[in-house]
């Protein structure tokens, strides 16, 4: 592996950097706005919104411009944990130890231009026909609904829970996603898998159908915060809500057309969801080496990456990876933005043959722009006297 990581005018990250925890649990995310939650209590109709709330959005909040992404289901079906998983870094084993969410926890994500959204995290036992419960305002302004059923329970009371809220929601904002995952699917076998979600889907578009909603549109996920399917399946949700994507998907198709690139990916390093990638089909065994490929490089460069008074960023805009695997294939990865990296796979002797190793794996010109200022993607300069080199050749 090739890492090149130069002195930064950023501040510098503090923390521990653990196995499951690259970037320091602090770092990157909204900051708690405690007058916000006034809103989001009247809305539920009594409660408080709990200590990880903040930020503002919609009718609740000061910020109507950041889409609000929804996470509903029964209790104890793993909500919170995927929440604590993919935006602050906690262990899977850790989530073990969560309390059952009795309110409205209210989550501000804004770690980059693309990423920008907030969560809010509902305890199971809403109760929608509560009168004092005001669906309407929370519906409105929604841009996607994530219900999450425990596949290893008994899921009927949950379908019946999904038919009733995305029922209620389709009718409030028709323009909403509505995503369904099937989740904690680790302790199954693949063809449970594989018959637990065809049942699911069948029972759920069929009340959909009894119900005149044909139109509502399902998407189904199989999930576990024991493995990457949970980032795979929050990237798709992400990108549903990113008016740039069919922009960055044809910036990357003519990017690795003219590179020689089997695949490439727009990562946000902080929660590895893949913000957009090519036209190719991803395949799962190749977006986990990316995103261990994330880990790799944050944590060598919280080590070495820093100046030796501790100062400076250990990811910058110098901040590039090279790791080269037995079986001749090439992972590459350069930053983007303080927050985006691009991660693309390669074969060995395209590598070689784009001479890519010294000027960083881009085609003179090509350029990512956005109305949010994305940044862009050009040639490494030299890299700077305090810059380290660590070469690693890496078995599979």
């Amino acid at each position: 592996m090739s890492l090149q990581y130069g002195g930064g005018d950023e501040a510098p990250l503090s923390g521990s950097y653990g196995a499951a925890d690259s970037f320091p649990k602090d770092f990157g995310y909204g900051v708690e706005e405690e007058e916000e939650e006034a809103a989001v209590v009247a809305a539920a109709g009594g409660g408080s919104a709990g200590p990880g709330a903040g930020g503002g959005c919609g009718a609740g909040g000061g910020d109507s411009s950041k889409p609000r992404i929804l996470l509903m289901g029964l209790r104890r079906s793993g909500k919170s944990s995927i929440q604590k998983v993919v935006f602050h870094k906690m262990s899977p084993n850790e989530t073990l130890f969560l309390e059952s969410t009795n309110k409205i926890y209210k989550d501000d994500i804004s770690n980059s231009s693309f990423v920008n959204f907030q969560i809010w995290d509902f305890p199971g036992q809403m109760d929608f026909f509560d009168p004092t419960f005001d669906y309407e305002m929370i519906f409105r302004g929604t841009g996607a609904l994530i219900y999450v059923i425990d596949a290893q329970d008994d899921y009927m009371e949950a379908l019946t829970r999904l038919h009733i809220t995305v029922s209620k929601a389709y009718k409030v904002n028709p323009e909403m996603n509505f995503e369904v995952f099937i989740h904690k699917v680790d302790g199954l076998s693949d063809d449970h898998k594989i018959e637990t979600q065809r049942d699911i889907h069948q029972r759920a578009n069929d009340d959909l159908g009894d119900a005149g909603l044909e139109k509502l549109h399902l998407s189904f996920y199989l999930t576990s915060i024991y493995d990457h399917s949970i980032f795979e399946a929050f990237s798709k949700v992400v990108q549903k809500l990113i008016p740039q994507l069919p922009t960055l998907e044809n910036l990357l198709n003519i990017f690795i057309s003219n590179s020689g690139i089997e695949k490439a990916f727009l990562f946000d390093v902080v929660s590895k969801i893949y913000i957009a990638t090519d036209s190719s089909p991803v395949d799962m065994q190749s977006y986990e080496l990316c995103c261990d490929m994330i880990d790799v490089v944050i944590d060598v460069s919280c080590i070495y990456g820093l100046k030796e008074d501790g100062s400076g960023s250990a990811y910058d805009k110098e901040s590039m990876a090279i790791i080269k695997l037995n079986n001749t294939t090439v992972l590459y990865l350069k930053e983007v933005t303080k927050f985006l990296a691009l991660v693309c796979i390669l074969r060995e002797e395209s590598f070689e043959r784009k001479g890519a190793g010294e000027r960083g794996m881009t085609t003179p010109g090509f350029s990512l722009f956005s109305g949010a200022e994305l940044g862009y993607l050009a040639p490494s300069s030299s890299c700077s006297p305090s810059s380290i080199r660590v070469c690693v050749r890496v078995c599979v």
